[in-house]
């Protein structure tokens, strides 16, 4: 249905989704399993990057072993709720360079309005990732990735927790060179731009906001 997106199904995935998706689940519970559940994804989203030898001293031996080749990835977190999968994920990949990218929606037209931009440089030798917990419409998350091009990105893929089919289309739309990896495709939207079943406002519930 979707040629660029990747559904993480690992049972600990689901799982922790569905911990995080209950409404009576605490702030504190909440921004612990995102954590979580960044991790596995960062795990599955990586999967594929450049590797090279190099050699190194065991206490035994010399070897030609396996490393990360070419510069640090660039991690790339869409403000605020991004940040929730961005922490995870810099405890996996510590040396990772990060960067920002400050959109809001407006409410009236769903469409993002940029208050915010701030990424590493030599993003055109770099794999960067860009985070947000929710593709909804799509729309400030097809405007970040246009940023990141236009600031000279080429290598570019975009995580996530939950994904409606709008947000996935209009991301495939706007950027089919962008691999999309998520731990769920919900059903829609709903008439405000909320995925549904979802679980709400994924900034709100991690930072205890309403």
């Amino acid at each position: 249905m979707f040629p660029n997106l990747t559904v993480v199904d690992h049972p600990l995935v689901q799982h922790k989704l569905t911990l995080m998706r209950q409404k009576e689940t605490s702030t504190a519970v909440f921004r612990q399993l995102l954590r979580e559940i960044s991790q596995l994804l960062a795990y599955e989203i990586t999967r594929e990057l450049p590797m090279t030898t190099r050699a190194i001293d065991t206490p035994l031996m010399e070897m030609d072993a396996p490393v990360l080749a070419g510069r640090k990835l660039a991690l790339i977190s869409i403000l605020r709720a991004g940040n929730g999968l961005l922490d995870g994920m810099l405890e996996l990949i510590p040396s990772a360079r990060v960067g920002f990218v400050g959109l809001y929606r407006d409410e009236a037209t769903l469409q993002p309005v940029k208050y915010y931009f701030k990424v590493p440089d030599q993003l055109g030798e770099r794999l960067s990732i860009v985070v947000d917990p929710m593709l909804a419409t799509g729309n400030s998350s097809a405007a970040a990735v246009t940023m990141l091009k236009e600031a000279g990105a080429r290598d570019i893929r975009f995580l996530c927790l939950l994904a409606a089919p709008e947000g996935v289309a209009r991301m495939q739309e706007a950027h089919p060179d962008v691999p999309v990896v998520t731990a769920a495709l919900d059903k829609r939207l709903n008439d405000k731009g909320y995925i549904l079943p979802g679980l709400g406002d994924a900034g709100d519930r991690m930072f205890g906001t309403k």
